[in-house]
């Protein structure tokens, strides 16, 4: 009987010392070896593997890039200012990852998922890595849905359908980002969902997006991924492929999402920075020889899903800055070939005054009218060869020259069209405003109209055109075509609107 109890004693002192020891399981643990600008050397990790995310003291992350015989490069993602050599570095055995799901629409956060609007971190009960595989090319629909972004300019000579790579381009100043602002605050009431991906951009600079779109309710459907200027360049580097992945989780559950890379020179610019401290061999302009390849498999992940896939979209409006209008330069370039069509913005024109400052000569859509209403394409008909032939006897008639009745018809229409045009921050049009509008410019009815009222003219039409019947204007929404009563009902609407604009004569 002692001996049982002697037996059971030692049990339970046995099993206490087992669950007051140590775990002792092997880890492997890492030392730096020095640190630099965003970048650590790490040597130890045998097993590591590359692009694993790895843990420094502190709490700051760093990704594996160059995995070597003898030692690690490793891309710092926080302020590494605390760090020595000598200190300790441990796997995590995972890749970086991002928080995905609704309980992000409406926040600011940075590449890492933190949040960045003070208030607590978003409760997500999925992640996704920030580096995923493009959609198979059989799994995928062709595009043909349009993307209003309500401006004129774009939506009738540079269509955007819903699943398409649109670039943005142009010099520094001339607009780009307010294209993309607008196109997001058109996307109010449409069922689209909206993440603006800021790249190494001034505080200021974002501060002025974010205050934009919460003073138009844009920040209901939109999320804001911020990497700023003075972040570590290795944040910088991965905040496009952390926001593509929160737009996709949204895109593989049906959804249509828009997302906006601003900019990417800003990132380019970051990723040299970060090749040339890891010694990576540098080529063209110090760009490594992967700079192409960066971009490619990043805008390849926007699509249209085909619909055993859900049928979901992901439309992307890269946007790259040009030097002195330099668009052959080396990452313009790149982006232009990788890109469905690209949208040139003209420091001369916006000095003139003409915004937005699209250069139609200059800009294309690869997808163009199938990413148009069937009732929008009716009436765009030949208004980007007008305009163009307008800009080119433009430029002769400067010469002083006698012009026939033929061709001062031909710039007189021209400057009406121009003048249609233009159209201000914040001021998008519906689409029943650009049908009747562009449906008075094909007829010539503001040819007639002074120029220097041209843009009073097209307001009264924009206001009669509310008056229009509600099924006649769902009718313009829907993919029918446009019937000769429709046309005939809005061209008298557009009329009226007109005579107190038009000579005596005339009216």
């Amino acid at each position: 009987m002692l001996h049982k109890k002697l037996d059971k004693g030692f049990a339970d002192i046995a099993h206490a010392l087992d669950k007051s020891a140590p775990d002792l399981t092997p880890r492997e643990i890492g030392t730096v070896m020095n640190i630099s600008t965003g970048i650590a050397t790490v040597t130890g990790l045998p097993g590591v593997g590359s692009e694993e995310l790895l843990r420094l003291p502190g709490d700051v992350y760093g990704i594996a890039f160059n995995v070597d015989e003898d030692e690690i490069g490793v891309v710092l993602l926080g302020n590494y200012w605390h760090l020595h050599a000598g200190d300790e570095v441990s796997r995590t055995g995972r890749v970086v990852d991002v928080p995905v799901g609704d309980a992000l629409i409406g926040r600011i956060i940075n590449p890492l998922g933190m949040p960045l609007d003070g208030k607590d971190p978003a409760k997500s009960s999925k992640r996704l890595p920030i580096e995923r595989p493009a959609p198979a090319i059989m799994n995928r629909a062709a595009v043909a849905t349009p993307l209003q972004t309500g401006i004129m300019a774009v939506d009738a000579l540079i269509p955007i359908g819903r699943g398409q790579r649109e670039l943005i381009l142009g010099d520094r100043q001339t607009g780009k980002t307010a294209i993309a602002i607008d196109t997001i605050l058109n996307q109010k009431g449409r069922d689209v969902l909206c993440v603006y991906c800021a790249i190494g951009q001034r505080a200021s600079s974002v501060a002025k997006v974010i205050a934009r779109l919460r003073e138009h309710g844009a920040m209901d459907y939109s999320t804001v991924v911020v990497s700023e200027g003075n972040d570590p360049p290795g944040l910088t580097y991965i905040a496009p492929y952390a926001a593509t992945s929160i737009a996709e989780y949204f895109m593989e559950q049906g959804r249509d999402v828009l997302i906006v890379y601003d900019d990417l020179t800003h990132h380019a610019r970051a990723y040299r920075e970060i090749s040339l401290l890891l010694r990576r061999p540098p080529g063209r302009e110090a760009f490594p020889g992967d700079i192409f390849y960066i971009h490619s498999r990043l805008l390849e992940r926007a699509t249209h899903l085909s619909k055993e896939n859900g049928g979901g979209s992901l439309t992307a409006l890269p946007i790259i800055e040009t030097e002195a209008q330099d668009i052959s330069a080396y990452i313009p370039t790149n982006l232009i070939s990788i890109t469905d069509g690209q949208i040139y913005l003209s420091p001369t024109l916006f000095e003139l005054g003409i915004l937005p400052a699209i250069d139609v000569g200059k800009s294309v859509s690869r997808v163009g009218s199938k990413a148009q209403f069937e009732s929008y394409r009716a009436v765009t008909g030949d208004l980007k060869l007008a305009y163009a032939q307008f800009l080119e006897l433009e430029t002769f008639a400067r010469f002083g020259t006698r012009l026939d009745e033929h061709t001062s018809k031909i710039l007189v229409h021209g400057k009406r069209i121009r003048s249609c045009l233009v159209q201000g921050e914040s001021e998008p049009l519906s689409l029943t405003e650009q049908i009747a509008l562009l449906l008075a410019l094909s007829e010539g009815l503001l040819d007639a109209v002074a120029e220097e009222k041209v843009l009073e003219a097209r307001a009264a039409i924009c206001v009669a055109t509310s008056d229009l019947p509600t099924d006649l204007k769902a009718a313009l929404s829907s993919d029918e075509k446009l019937s000769d009563e429709t046309r005939k009902t809005i061209l008298d609407t557009a009329r009226a609107a007109l005579k107190p604009f038009l000579p005596e004569q005339t009216a």
